[in-house]
């Protein structure tokens, strides 16, 4: 398994401001090829607390890029329902040259409500949007001089400048929370899958839907996945748990805050079931993400175990995305418990060692 960082502002500009916020991340960054951590990854959000101070993931990217020689660089994801596909397409081989090679590219629906009215796109194209932008982008990143006539974006002759570092373009993922069509349509296109436990889905389940549906393709090995987990490591279980405990708190109720549409009148045949899974994450806390695996919070010795739990309940995953400032997490301690993760957490997974 390999483990990386992955940074999801949960911030108000009255907490942190956006110079501070990005300072303190991309000291966090510049830790990674010293301590282990392998890749990089940054959301794209808009206009609230909860994700909002990153509208662009691959600018934010762009700097982490400088701060880091090995570590790759993921998108967590890029939204094409609001982003047009040459400008999308041409950004991502800008930054793929600046990081000689190291981006990855997730993509996701979007699912806040609030973001699509005030981007006056209807939620009933999300989907639509979303596949149509994938394959625009993906055929302007691999082939010169395209032509494509879609329901929202057409163009003729286009060649995206620059090209791609890597051929035909740099590795998919795609994002994916709850529902199994999502898993099974990543597999069918030899996409990695990105998931996130804390909507408590059934895990083992729609991996192994991923990767039945990867194998039935005929692509070879068994796909990539990735799951996203906030982590606190600390040298007692008191100090992690009164550090970290009211931040993800903070954070669980932010998320809530911000999908709320859902619990009001908004329906979309794109999105079912959306307002049962906004309202079970209301009832989640710091306790219940921590007593399911969701969230990585203790010891060394205690998230050892915690993770090799984890990671045999589900089948396996390749890839920890964790979050280390989540909410109003200091620099400091974020540092401190990334170091004290990569020294005594890191080493019993490299080689198969515990998993």
């Amino acid at each position: 398994m390999e483990f990386g960082i992955q940074f999801f502002p949960n911030v108000s500009p009255e907490q942190k401001s956006g110079a501070q916020y990005f300072n303190e991340a991309l000291h966090l960054v510049s830790l990674c090829d010293e301590l282990g951590y392998t890749n990089v990854r940054i959301v794209e959000h808009y206009f609230h607390p909860y994700g909002g101070y990153s509208p662009n993931p691959l600018l934010f990217l762009s700097a982490a890029s400088q701060k880091t020689q090995k570590a790759r660089l993921i998108t967590g994801a890029v939204l094409p329902v609001f982003n047009h596909p040459l400008k999308l397409a041409g950004e991502i081989g800008m930054l793929d040259a600046i990081s000689n090679g190291r981006l990855e590219v997730g993509f996701a629906r979007a699912f806040l409500p609030h973001e699509f009215a005030r981007f006056g796109i209807d939620l009933n194209e999300s989907r639509a949007r979303f596949e149509e932008g994938i394959e625009q982008v993906r055929y302007l990143l691999k082939e010169e001089n395209v032509t494509m006539a879609g329901k929202f974006y057409s163009f003729d002759g286009v060649t995206s400048l620059p090209r791609p570092s890597q051929r035909p373009h740099p590795p998919f993922w795609i994002a994916a929370l709850a529902t199994p069509e999502s898993f099974v349509n990543a597999g069918k296109k030899g996409y990695g899958v990105m998931a996130i436990p804390l909507a408590g889905g059934k895990m083992a389940e729609l991996i192994e839907l991923y990767r039945n549906a990867w194998k039935s393709a005929g692509y070879p090995g068994k796909g990539r996945v990735m799951l996203a987990f906030h982590m606190y490591c600390a040298s007692t279980v008191e100090e992690a748990i009164s550090i970290a405990r009211e931040p993800l708190n903070r954070y669980l109720n932010s998320l809530v805050d911000a999908a709320s549409d859902w619990l009001v009148d908004t329906c979309s045949a794109d999105y079912v079931g959306y307002d049962k899974i906004i309202a079970s994450l209301q009832k989640e806390t710091f306790e219940s993400q921590v007593e399911k695996g969701a969230a990585w919070i203790g010891t060394p010795e205690q998230l050892r175990k915690v993770i090799n739990h984890y990671y045999e309940t589900v089948g396996g995953f390749e890839y920890a995305s964790m979050q280390v400032n989540f909410n109003t997490i200091s620099v400091e301690n974020a540092t401190a418990s990334m170091k004290l993760f990569a020294k005594e957490v890191i080493p019993a997974f490299q080689n198969n060692k515990l998993l």
